[in-house]
Parts: C-alpha cells; structure tokens; sequence
C-alpha cells in the first residue's frame, strides 16, 4: 500500500497582527522623528536667510566703495542691480542672478538710514510681521 502525502501548505506573507505591529512601531517612529526633522527644516530657513543678508551687505559695501555712499532707501537694494538715475561711479551689477527674495518668498526690507543708524536689511521671518520668536523672529544685518 501506497500513502500518498499531500504537500503542506507553505505559510507565505504576514499576519495581521505582524502587520499592525510594524505600522505601530512606523508610526511611533514618525512621531518622534517627524517634528525633529521639520524643526531641522525651519532652522535651514533662517539660517539662509541670515547668509542672503550677509551677502547684501558685502554687495552694498562693494557699492559704496565705488559710489561713496550707500543707496538711500528709495533707492532700495534695487541699487545693487540697477544703475539708480545718473550716479557716479556705479560699475554694477554687484549681485548676479539678481535680488533675492527670503527664503519665505518676500523681498527684504532696506532702509538708510535704519532705526539704529547705518543701513538696515531685514527679513520679517516665515510669519511675515515685526518681531516673534523661533521661525517667526526678524533677521537682520545688525543685533
């Protein structure tokens, strides 16, 4: 007498409880990973922002050296790009590829003289109005 076996059956995939034990444990990872990572984000703004400034500065101190004198502020940092009416000595552009925004898309603030004296460049930060604190606080060329 012949016994025939019959092949077992192979268990392929997961369960359902191996699954929702992996989403759990992606999900505790995202949560504590996730906000770390977005504050790492927002810090990279304000940082290029802080490095965007310091790059005017040096051009307007470029322009000054060539004009005798900073923009005013009708003249704004446009200066840096466009010869502003007929001023001596403008051998601009000093900026290549042109003025740029902050890295939350708006134009920087510019004023000669500043509420300290001296020049004034300044980013609102990613809110957009004066003051706040992280993410939200101004950036400027001085302290």
């Amino acid at each position: 007498m012949v016994t025939i076996r019959k092949p077992r059956k192979s268990s392929r995939g997961f369960t359902l409880i191996e699954l929702l034990v992996v989403l759990a444990i992606l999900t505790l990872l995202a949560g504590l990973v996730g906000p770390r990572v977005l504050n790492q984000l927002g810090g990279a703004k304000s940082k290029t922002a802080a490095v965007q400034i310091s790059d005017l500065d040096k051009s307007l101190e470029l322009f000054k050296l060539d004009v005798g004198r900073y923009p005013n502020t009708e003249e704004g940092l446009d200066a840096l790009v466009k010869r502003p009416g007929s001023i001596n000595g403008w051998t601009g552009p000093y900026l290549k590829g042109g003025l740029p925004t902050d890295p939350w898309g708006r134009a920087y603030r510019y004023a000669n003289p500043g509420p300290k004296g001296g020049i004034e460049i300044l980013s609102l930060g990613a809110d957009g109005a004066p003051g706040g604190e992280g993410e939200n606080a101004d950036i400027r060329n001085t302290p």
